[in-house]
């Protein structure tokens, strides 16, 4: 068994793939499996992904069945005590799988840890540093737009931003895994809530770095994005918010 499985799901995102998994062939911690799940990509991008320093499979589905249902098989094909979720669009920094095993012995008691996500733009510029949650039911990448001078202490977050994430695997199963009916956006934040629900917590590992495009697949503003975006956001609401708030804020 190996201590950390990471999954990332490719959907025709090109070269960034090939650069996400150089990133993880330059990690410094080493006891690790990197699992390729691809949703069917058409351009070509989960061809000649083999890199001899890291143990890599790569699973080839025959349809799109989005981002929350594709890691959640990729789950049940590792075994390992942690999961990294990892987006093909997020690039590692060579100590992010070590600072993040750090990070669970600092926290032996927490099962969800974030990491600092940097724009791969505009690197003086934070991505996000953890998901936040408002009261009204709107989710954000907290810190967004942030100089990265700013970054806050390691410390707890709402839930971990999926793009660079890191899970206990037999808590993510418990939880069932992310919702797949959400199908892509919004999944990482519907299973934080549940984990706080069940009583669980995450913390947010500042040292844990990424470079992040963020929807550099899908793009920010296209109609995909914002169609689920927007429609995830509220089943997150519905699904989630005790009654006791739920009616107070449903009016906002």
């Amino acid at each position: 068994m190996t201590a950390i499985a990471v999954i990332i799901v490719n959907f025709d995102s090109g070269a960034r793939l090939k650069r996400t998994l150089a990133a993880l062939e330059r990690q410094t911690f080493r006891d690790f499996e990197a699992l390729v799940f691809d949703n069917a990509s058409k351009d070509g991008s989960a061809e000649g992904i083999g890199f001899s320093s890291i143990r890599l499979r790569t699973i080839r589905h025959g349809a799109n069945i989005g981002f929350a249902a594709a890691n959640n098989r990729a789950v049940e094909e590792i075994d390992a005590e942690w999961v990294a979720f990892l987006n093909p669009d997020a690039y590692p920094e060579p100590d992010w799988l070590e600072e993040l095993i750090a990070a669970t012995r600092r926290h032996p008691d927490v099962d969800a840890f974030g990491s600092t996500q940097i724009d791969a733009g505009d690197p003086t510029r934070l991505d996000g540093a953890g998901d936040a949650y408002h009261v009204f039911g709107v989710p954000y990448r907290g810190h967004f737009g942030w100089p990265v001078a700013k970054l806050p202490p390691e410390g707890e977050c709402f839930a971990p931003c999926a793009a660079a994430a890191l899970y206990r695997r037999a808590t993510f199963r418990a939880l069932g895994g992310f919702d797949e009916t959400f199908f892509c956006y919004g999944e990482d934040v519907d299973l934080g809530f549940r984990l706080r629900a069940a009583g669980g917590k995450a913390i947010q590992a500042a040292a844990a770095r990424v470079a992040h495009e963020g929807s550099g697949v899908t793009g920010r503003r296209s109609d995909f994005t914002v169609f689920h975006g927007h429609r995830n956001r509220i089943w997150t609401f519905v699904k989630n918010m005790p009654p006791e708030i739920f009616w107070r804020a449903l009016p906002f």
